[in-house]
């Protein structure tokens, strides 16, 4: 065999040695160095022990092989939490839906604490719940629903704040999503604001009636007002009137005397006269002066 030969077989080991050789050089610099994210820190142990924490972001370096990293959020987090009854100072019962913003401020306690995000929740519902029920326990319904809600979740968030750091949280926020009366209870708060309602409804409805009342009231006695200065003003028209008449009846029977002593006689006549009527009255009687009168007439009449 020549050399050329034996050079040509060597020479492909050769580019095999080349290219294990550039692999683990590839694969040693990915080992050694890695990135950290704008939204990530990390906690760098090594053999389980943790060595030290990177917050800032770029390109970092390790030992391969020996060092292990453990990536946590910087962002702010959000735990909401499940609805839990409370007792408040007036004895009512309370269900109350909180939920928090929180964030990992020191990663190195947050893991050799709590581990991982599911294990601070834990650790925050315990903490959280402790101080509204805290809290809320010493103020009324009233207070907490309507009036100091938002200083006392202030106050809920200053506390919790302060046991969270003993796991390297942050908790910037706690809030109050709802606040409900227990199913129980809702039923009798229902009836009593029924109840009210128709109190309400029932005085109104009263005050319209006695509105009402006055209303009529008036509008009958300006009825009565009208009528009677109507019936006063019909009486002296009609009394004027009947004045009149009199004075020009007057006139006209002082003309003729005789005439309206005869009229006034028919007049009596017509009203006390029947058709069956029986007087028994002297032949002398001024009742019967023209009477007698047309009798003798009846009489010649018939001679």
């Amino acid at each position: 065999m020549s050399a050329e030969e034996s050079g040509a077989r060597k020479l492909p080991k050769k580019t095999i040695a080349l290219f294990v050789l550039i692999l683990i050089i590839v694969f040693g610099v990915n080992s050694l160095l890695f990135t950290i994210r704008e939204d990530r820190q990390v906690v760098v142990t090594r053999f389980g022990k943790p060595v030290r924490v990177l917050r800032d972001a770029g390109l970092h370096y390790r030992l391969p092989f020996v060092e292990q990293l453990t990536f946590f959020d910087r962002r702010l987090l959000e735990y909401d939490s499940n609805p839990t009854e409370i007792i408040t100072q007036d004895k009512k019962s309370l269900v109350v839906d909180n939920f928090s913003r929180w964030r990992i401020v020191d990663p190195l306690q947050f893991l050799r604490t709590v581990r991982n995000e599911t294990g601070a929740q834990a650790r925050l519902d315990d903490i959280i719940y402790s101080e509204l029920r805290l809290e809320l326990g010493r103020k009324d319904l009233i207070d907490i629903v309507a009036k100091e809600r938002a200083q006392l979740m202030a106050k809920v968030t200053k506390e919790s704040d302060k046991k969270a750091r003993a796991y390297g949280i942050q908790i910037v926020d706690v809030r109050l999503k709802r606040a409900d009366l227990p199913a129980e209870n809702l039923k009798a708060i229902y009836g009593r604001m029924r109840a009210e309602r128709q109190r309400i409804a029932r005085q109104y409805r009263s005050e319209g009636k006695e509105q009402a009342e006055k209303i009529r009231a008036e509008t009958n006695r300006e009825r009565d007002v009208l009528l009677a200065e109507a019936y006063e003003k019909e009486q002296t028209i009609k009394g004027e009137g009947d004045a009149k008449s009199i004075d020009i009846n007057a006139q006209a029977f002082g003309q003729d005397e005789e005439f309206y002593a005869f009229l006034k006689s028919l007049e009596v006549y017509e009203g006390s006269l029947k058709d069956k009527t029986t007087l028994v009255l002297p032949a002398s009687s001024d009742f019967l002066r023209f009477l007698q009168g047309s009798v003798n007439k009846d009489v010649k009449k018939s001679e």
